[in-house]
């Protein structure tokens, strides 16, 4: 694998823990997280630098896991946060970090995982 992708996903994989963090200290609660703007910008600036990262990422990695991330979702989210930002529901952004942060991180970890065991 690229050296450039291992560094992001790397990076993907600090910003989710950030996302972990963030429910861990202000609750796993939607309605907490609906209502309190610092969560919700603590949440969404992570999602933000997730999608600048995958869009660094070489073509070749993400056509070779395509299959087990959705990368043009998570492009695509990044964009409409970063352009049209007042147009982003609330409740996408947190179904997004207790269900897909996750899911991430877990690939995140397999990968570097896998990584360690070739060095």
């Amino acid at each position: 694998m690229d050296r450039p992708d291992i560094q992001r996903i790397r990076h993907i994989l600090v910003y989710c823990e950030k996302i972990e963090r963030a429910i861990a200290r202000f609750g796993n609660d939607e309605s907490i997280f609906l209502s309190d703007e610092e969560y919700y910008l603590a949440v969404t600036m992570c999602i933000l630098q997730i999608g600048e990262l995958v869009n660094g990422l070489t073509e070749a990695f993400r056509e070779k896991t395509r299959n087990q991330v959705p990368w043009a979702q998570i492009r695509g989210m990044r964009n409409i946060m970063a352009h049209q930002y007042s147009t982003v529901l609330k409740e996408r952004i947190w179904l997004t970090a207790i269900s897909d942060i996750p899911a991430l991180a877990a690939f995140c970890d397999e990968i570097l995982s896998q990584e360690e065991g070739n060095i």
